[in-house]
């Protein structure tokens, strides 16, 4: 749901303040102080204006969830608020074990986990504290919405023993006041593709341009198909393509212009740099990357599929039972993903067929023939004085795809800008070629 940015500082000081109140609520409570008083009620929000406020309307968010999402703020905001959950069991020389928490690697305060939270909202309410788990379900706005999630615990401790996160992008939204766009890091493991290209700069064999044409249909018409019940009832919403080929024929470049042509944001995701040995931690990568990306209509490309969907040989081993696991839960996720997700691999016999059955589209991108290099020599090289140059001859002698033209193409430029001209040679491009061949092992 798209909401105005409209700064957040006034009604946030509001909201920590009512935190804070709460807080003091349930320490009383807790060490049976007789000046109890009744539970601290909730800042009106209805005339705010502010980025969070709306959020808080528009997304119909109740004041249990409003709390969990102020306790997961504060230690950005305001960590001294959870200074008296330090205080320690005298009788045990530890901390309450009702108080949660945990101690950060670098941040000195309190982390509060979702322990910290059912006991500041629910107390010892059971039915309070079953009701607060709903808020960490995958059906819940909290989770729906990318705004707060409980962290990863061992499978046999108590799940309350997570702590709870912010997102990046909604901690984003409340304190810069400004859209969130996300950068590559271990905790996201993606980079955002952009082209300067346009559809009349890329060349496509007609067997992939008609491909290439059908995703673009379901972009711009899935909402359509998916409104009609009797299709939705058979149709998941989403669409799931494979791109193979050698490198260099455009698998890239093709879902740059997917998302530019579209208005939609397309992250590039290298598999072979996410996949991991350590157990958990693939999808662990991936999982923050669903979380921020969905409905947001993203382009989802995974680059070097082979490394996670390469086929493999029946076996028992633990390895590779585990990597199986990290396959189902990346196939599930792409599975439920809303919106386009596109893998590349250098070769579709690589990939199990199990996996290929999922797809909608399957699209080889093969090296281009002697027709389209020569119509790519021309069309990468019209800035330049080509005089004399044989495209043609070029293009039928020399087996090259479009990712190494361009190649030639930056070589042949610094060439020229050293000579002082705007004047390519076929000798130049020759030399460029020559290059090219040569990082394969190719002597010309």
């Amino acid at each position: 749901m798209e909401i105005a940015f409209n700064s957040s500082i006034e009604t946030l000081d509001k909201e920590l303040a009512w935190l804070n109140s709460v807080i003091s609520y349930r320490f009383a409570e807790y060490f049976k102080h007789p000046e109890q008083t009744p539970f601290p009620e909730a800042p009106n929000l209805e005339d705010d204006q502010s980025y969070y406020a709306a959020a808080i309307r528009n997304l119909n968010i109740t004041d249990t969830s409003r709390l969990l999402i102020l306790i997961a703020l504060a230690p950005h905001l305001r960590p001294a608020i959870f200074d008296m959950f330090f205080t320690k069991n005298e009788q045990f020389d530890r901390v309450f074990a009702e108080f949660g928490g945990l101690k950060g690697e670098k941040h000195s305060g309190f982390v509060p986990t979702g322990e910290t939270a059912a006991f500041i909202i629910a107390g010892d309410n059971l039915e309070r504290r079953f009701e607060l788990q709903r808020s960490f379900d995958e059906s819940h706005v909290l989770y729906r919405e990318n705004i707060l999630s409980l962290g990863f615990t061992n499978a046999y401790e108590p799940m309350w023993g997570g702590e709870l996160i912010i997102s990046q992008e909604f901690l984003t939204h409340l304190t810069l006041n400004e859209p969130y766009n996300p950068r590559f890091s271990p905790n996201f493991p993606a980079h955002h593709l952009v082209t300067k290209l346009e559809w009349g700069d890329a060349i496509y064999d007609a067997s992939v341009l008609t491909e290439i044409e059908h995703i673009r249909s379901w972009i711009l018409h899935q909402d359509a198909i998916l409104k009609d019940q009797n299709l939705s009832k058979y149709l998941k919403s989403g669409y799931r393509v494979l791109f193979y080929g050698p490198p260099g024929t455009g698998k890239s470049m093709t879902a740059a212009l997917l998302g530019k042509s579209h208005g939609l944001d397309v992250y590039r995701v290298d598999l072979s740099s996410v996949v991991s040995k350590f157990i958990g931690e693939t999808e662990k990568n991936l999982a923050k990357l669903f979380d921020i990306a969905e409905n947001k209509n993203w382009i989802l490309f995974f680059d070097e599929a082979d490394a996670l969907f390469s086929k493999r040989v029946s076996s028992q081993s633990s390895n590779d039972m585990f990597a199986n696991q990290q396959v189902a839960y990346l196939l599930q996720r792409i599975e439920d993903y809303n919106g386009v997700v596109i893998l590349a691999s250098n070769f579709k016999d690589n990939i199990d067929d199990a996996f290929l059955r999922r797809f909608q589209s399957i699209i080889l991108f093969p090296k281009p023939t002697a027709n389209i290099r020569q119509e790519l020599w021309k069309k990468y090289f019209a800035p330049f004085d080509t005089t004399g140059v044989d495209f043609e001859s070029i293009a039928a002698e020399y087996e090259i795809t479009g990712g190494s033209i361009l190649n030639v193409l930056r070589y042949c430029s610094i060439v020229s800008s050293q000579r002082g001209d705007s004047k390519v040679h076929d000798s130049d491009i020759l030399k460029g070629i020559k290059k090219e061949f040569l990082k394969e092992g190719i002597t010309l």
